[in-house]
């Protein structure tokens, strides 16, 4: 979906509201990606958590291959489908083109106009904005929120000097990455409990990640 639905009884029914959008390639999604948005969201008491799908990163063009939208969205879906408060967003697929964090700031903006806007990323992302396509724009639009485990360095204070309103959240640390998700079924090695069980089962009916003979 592009945007979460407004619900009868649910928070985003009128008026302000947060909304937090934590953004990626999910290739595929996994429970690292899962616990920081669970986290965040209780953190911030934040209404909504956008898993936002990046349809064209820009930063891994040329890097290795991507595997198709559409592909990673299904496995996305089926990853959120019980989880509350946590929904997959086609924003950037729908637009097309690269996706820009500024571009879709500014179609969430003009959505809900009063909402709170929260850019979850983690500390390695962090230290890396300076990289981003009008990153100035998202700075005037979003508060970032920087996640990591207890204790780890982040560049808080750098990030304020800079004029960002800057919120960090601790999150336990899990060893997992999504290179090694694939890597584990091109493998023919499990991947249960690193990938919610109806995620794998749609990894699997795609044929996505195996060893290609």
């Amino acid at each position: 979906m592009t945007f979460p639905p407004p619900t009868e009884s649910g928070p985003l029914r009128g008026g302000p509201h947060g909304i937090g959008v934590l953004g990626g390639t999910f290739d595929p999604v996994h429970i690292g990606h899962l616990v920081a948005a669970v986290e965040v969201r209780h953190a911030l008491g934040l209404d909504q958590m956008l898993l936002m799908l990046a349809g064209q990163p820009w930063q891994k063009v040329g890097s290795r291959r991507v595997t198709p939208a559409a592909d990673r969205l299904a496995v996305l879906e089926a990853a959120l489908r019980e989880a509350q408060g946590l929904e997959p967003s086609t924003l950037e697929i729908d637009r097309g083109g690269a996706s820009y964090t500024a571009d879709t700031l500014a179609e969430l903006r003009e959505r809900w106009p009063q909402a709170g806007l929260h850019v979850v990323v983690g500390a390695d992302v962090a230290a890396e904005l300076g990289t981003w396509v009008r990153v100035e724009e998202v700075k005037a639009m979003a508060e970032l929120v920087v996640v990591g485990r207890p204790g780890a360095a982040a560049p808080l204070e750098q990030l304020a000097e800079e004029g960002w309103r800057v919120t960090p959240v601790s999150i336990p640390p899990i060893g997992i990455s999504s290179s090694e998700v694939r890597a584990r079924v091109a493998a023919g090695r499990p991947i249960d409990y690193l990938v919610p069980a109806a995620a794998i089962h749609e990894i699997a009916k795609r044929g996505l990640y195996a060893a290609r003979r």
